[in-house]
């Protein structure tokens, strides 16, 4: 499974044509809120990749997760699910992985509040309890994943 990862939105559109011609799914990772929110505007665009990795500040009040209540809204009208990137968050130093760990917790209870789905990436590579066990301890609920 292939992760389409441009800035540039005209190619992003040409990568996700040709994956519907090879029936394959579409995996789009996560940019800023503008990008993010023409992405989920796209039909077919099937999974959200990791909006809680990214390199921008983030205000002094405010932790900036990548989504918002109004993009997890319309994932869920798109039918699109966001995934949370296990194995680059296991690379991270103590610090990045606290301030991540945040924002998959902010990301979750906005997920848990709009009823949008959730998946932990790589998918294959782990049990049905153990990401169950995760998405529960940082406040998830079953349903959504």
């Amino acid at each position: 499974m292939t992760i389409i990862n441009t800035s540039n939105f005209n190619e992003l559109r040409k990568q996700i044509q040709n994956l519907k011609k090879e029936n394959q799914p579409i995996v789009v990772k996560a940019q800023d809120e503008e990008f993010n929110k023409k992405v989920l505007e796209i039909p077919g665009v099937e999974v959200l990749f990791a909006p809680e990795l990214h390199d921008r500040k983030e205000p002094l009040k405010q932790r900036d997760s990548g989504l918002n209540e109004h993009l997890c809204r319309l994932a869920k009208e798109n039918k699109v699910k966001i995934a949370i990137d296990i194995s680059g968050l296991q690379k991270l130093d103590k610090k990045e992985k606290a301030r991540v760990l945040a924002r998959i917790l902010q990301n979750i209870q906005l997920c848990k509040r709009t009823r949008t789905k959730i998946v932990l990436w790589p998918e294959n590579e782990y049990k049905k309890t153990d990401v169950i066990a995760f998405i529960t301890s940082l406040k998830g609920s079953t349903e959504m994943i």
